[in-house]
């Protein structure tokens, strides 16, 4: 039918021919591995559990599921801390069970991405109590960053550095006799040291580990702290705290140094000498889209998640300008742009949408649908994070015996709570998943869970959303379909569409995305045929009624 809104911008032009690989357009979705599904009855989930559990997801529609680190760990960070980069956890499982679902996921169509985390290893690493046992300047303290410290013993840190958890980057060792020693770097937690990238010994040792699991039969490595690894020459201060709230705005002497880059090149090359389309993906925090550009340029890593559009407030303007720098910046190296809503490290967006005058969970939620169908409209590839499928909230009112982020310790253990680093709340979004209706864990697993699960998400359970039109799972399951049926939903440009203020509309190849942010509803002339709508459309001679913070897909 004849389009009834006029083009205004074309925003993304037409991408550079070098083949369509399987992650331009991909849905991908993160499996938080202890909190998807316990197979063993001791709370925690693990590797079989998830296997058991891929039949969702590829019911679901999804293209690939990204695992959390499942290596073998002291559990200091979630599993952010490893102790053995070739190793299962038994927490988690076996290596045979992460053959088994890597193998059970290809033959349902899934690929399957894992994290490598190379920033730091554990301090429980055998390099780092090699280094330890060291002298200082010797060889196995250069995988890391040991310094002397400042001051007239000593006694002060190298440098004005800060933890993203909060407190100093630096803790001071303890010789074999007791005495004060030299300093070590970790930008995270104590139990988690940096290491030395300047180190070949370093270098060689992540090739080997990448080797290790594209062998296994991986499809590609999400890269944690991708803008890590690297630090200024001579580590110097910054000048200020509250470091952590500098993070993604500005190049820091720790973080978003040009050196990275170079180590992104020689992975590149490594995942291109095997068969099959393997990927890198970098978890990378950028000041600006043009530096995050500079991750997936043609020789470096194929994907890097848009924090930009993650932090976007729920405003028509905010988001047309994060949709616009992003698409130009990753067009102008050629590479797809990734759409991220949450994750394992912030509040879920379906709270964070509630927040502000008016609010509530209602809005929350509504919000949370329309921006999914947002983001599964727009050119490039969508990551999900499990349960936003079924519209979970953040669950807010945990005890603090129960928490297990070591930011909220590191806060909290003098009283003041967020002092330099994050708040140290990030097992609001980690409560394992909700299956069924019953049992104590809500079908989780056949135990109780690790972090309680509130009586709410009874009906927020995959059994209980399951069939109902209206639910927030079958809203996802209906738009992964028809993202697969529409060829304007692949690697395709988009343009926007002339729309009132408050309002977003734009144009794939065969469809029309309306979205409006507004806390009333809108009348426009009708797009096209409507496929899909996050809440219920009215009609009025020519014209359509879009409820107030919905988003709606139009076939033109």
């Amino acid at each position: 039918m004849t389009q009834e809104l006029t083009t205004s911008l074309a925003t993304e032009p037409a991408r550079p021919s070098e083949g369509h690989g399987w992650w331009r357009d991909a849905v991908i979705y993160q499996v938080y591995v202890r909190s998807f599904a316990d197979s063993d009855g001791d709370g925690i989930g693990d590797l079989r559990g998830a296997r058991e559990r891929l039949p969702h997801l590829a019911g679901l529609g999804v293209d690939a599921v990204w695992l959390t680190p499942f290596y073998a760990s002291p559990q200091a960070d979630g599993g952010y801390d490893v102790a053995d980069y070739r190793a299962v956890d038994p927490l988690f499982g076996t290596l045979g069970d992460a053959d088994d679902l890597v193998r059970t996921a290809h033959e349902l169509g899934l690929k399957v991405i894992v994290d490598v985390v190379p920033n730091h290893s554990s301090d429980q690493h055998p390099w780092f109590r090699e280094a330890l046992a060291d002298r200082p300047g010797g060889a196995a303290r250069a995988r890391y960053h040991f310094r002397p410290g400042r001051g007239a013993h000593g006694e002060l840190p190298p440098n004005d550095w800060e933890s993203v958890f909060g407190g100093p980057a630096w803790t001071r060792t303890t010789g074999p006799d007791g005495t004060p020693g030299e300093w070590y770097l970790h930008l995270f937690a104590p139990q988690q040291p940096d290491l030395n990238w300047d180190s070949a010994e370093v270098r060689a040792e992540f090739d080997s580990v990448l080797r290790f699991w594209l062998d296994l039969g991986v499809d590609g490595f999400r890269i944690d702290v991708a803008h890590g690894m690297v630090k200024a020459a001579g580590l110097p201060d910054i000048g200020r705290t509250e470091q952590a709230k500098l993070i993604g705005s500005q190049v820091l002497p720790f973080f978003d140094q040009d050196g990275v880059h170079e180590i992104h090149r020689s992975w590149r090359r490594l995942l291109d000498s095997y068969p099959g389309d393997r990927i890198g993906v970098a978890e990378a925090w950028a000041p600006t889209s043009e530096r995050l550009a500079l991750y997936v340029r043609p020789d470096e890593l194929h994907q890097a998640f848009n924090f930009q559009f993650l932090k976007c407030p729920w405003d028509a303007a905010a988001m047309r300008e994060v949709i616009d720098d992003s698409l130009a910046a990753t067009a102008s190296v050629g590479a797809p742009t990734t759409w991220v809503l949450s994750n394992h490290d912030v509040v879920r967006h379906t709270t964070r949408y509630a927040d502000g005058p008016g609010g509530g969970p209602a809005r929350g939620l509504a919000r949370a649908r329309a921006a999914a169908l947002l983001i599964l409209a727009l050119p490039g590839s969508a990551y999900l994070y499990q349960g936003e499928e079924l519209g979970l909230p953040e669950v807010t009112e945990l005890p603090d015996e129960l928490r297990q982020d070591p930011a909220f310790f590191r806060t909290s253990a003098d009283g003041q709570e967020g002092q330099d680093g994050q708040d140290g709340f990030r097992d609001g979004c980690r409560v394992p998943l909700p299956w069924t209706r019953s049992g104590d864990s809500y079908g989780f697993g056949p135990g109780g869970s690790w972090l309680p699960q509130p009586e709410t998400w009874s009906e927020l359970s995959v059994e209980a959303q399951t069939g109902d039109p209206g639910s927030t799972l079958e809203l996802y399951r209906d738009a992964l379909a028809l993202r697969r049926e529409l060829p304007g939903l692949g690697d395709t440009p988009m343009s926007w569409l002339d729309a009132p203020a408050g309002v977003l509309a734009l144009s794939r190849p065969g469809l029309v995305c309306t979205l409006n942010t507004l806390g009333k509803e809108v009348e426009l002339p009708v797009p096209g045929r409507a496929l899909l709508s996050s809440a219920p459309l009215t009609y009025r001679a020519g014209t359509v009624c879009i409820p107030p913070d919905s988003c709606a897909w139009w076939a033109i």
